[in-house]
């Protein structure tokens, strides 16, 4: 296969001026040149727009009010108001233009500069695009440095069954075909990005493992609250994909599993 597909890869920002420059950094970086990047602010009242602009040479900026596209770089942006992080999202996909989309948050990063081109590379093999592209993810701290790999490590063969055991691939290293990805679902205000990639999944046909480290996770705590709200929403999710007998085995299983890592851990 001969292609050179398009990325578009998307980040949602809201007030953060602390992590964005690093992120945008490492897509306009990127060795492979065939990147579309759509940043979309949800009117930041902070610095964040002003960091956007540092790049306006690299930057296709929408005047929102005109619809009228401005092109002239790598990174098309906008700011304006939005209902949460999964509403921002799907304002992304809806300008998204590229072969694959691809979600990156303030804060995470592309693995190394030639994360692009190395995915790119591991597809010549194949016959035709896949549907899917994922890989691994390395945790890092608010300085950007290691705390290791995802706990949860990505499955060598991913279908839309593996999620029963929660999110096996994290949303940053999880790619999907433009023209098979939903909008995310607004009923979930915490786990969309979970019922998203069970849906891309599930339309799919061919899914591709990568088997490299594809970024870099910013790690940030949830509340406890928010801890609480996302479990429940998850099983939700789950129920509705898995059915609900088997969701709650599969939790019966997870509580084991959870307390008797603590009891050994507590005994070492």
């Amino acid at each position: 296969m001969n292609q050179q597909p398009t990325f578009s890869i998307i980040t949602i920002t809201y007030n953060a001026e602390r992590w964005l420059e690093r992120t945008i950094l490492s897509v306009l970086s990127q060795s492979y040149p065939n990147i579309e990047y759509i940043l979309i602010d949800g009117a930041s009242k902070d610095k964040t727009v002003e960091i956007i602009k540092q790049y306006e040479s690299g930057i296709a900026s929408w005047i929102i009010k005109e619809y009228e596209p401005l092109f002239n770089g790598r990174l098309k942006w906008v700011s304006e108001k939005d209902d949460g992080i999964y509403d921002a999202m799907n304002k992304g996909l809806k300008r998204a233009t590229g072969d694959y989309v691809w979600f990156l948050n303030a804060g995470d990063t592309l693995y190394t500069a030639d994360t692009v081109q190395r995915i790119v590379a591991s597809l010549k093999k194949k016959v035709s695009l896949p549907d899917v592209i994922y890989g691994e993810t390395r945790i890092v701290d608010a300085e950007g440095r290691s705390l290791g790999m995802r706990r949860l490590k990505a499955p060598e063969k991913l279908t839309w069954k593996s999620f029963r055991m929660g999110m096996l691939v994290c949303h940053q290293s999880f790619i999907s075909k433009r023209e098979i990805a939903p909008l995310y679902n607004m009923e979930y205000r915490l786990t969309a990005d979970y019922d998203w990639c069970i849906q891309c999944l599930r339309r799919s046909k061919r899914i591709h493992n990568t088997r490299l480290i594809l970024s870099n996770f910013l790690e940030e705590g949830l509340s406890s609250v928010n801890r609480k709200a996302s479990l429940k929403e998850r099983y939700e999710v789950m129920c509705k994909y898995y059915g609900k007998v088997s969701t709650i085995l599969l939790h019966g299983w997870f509580a084991v599993r959870f307390y008797f890592a603590k009891w050994f851990k507590g005994r070492v």
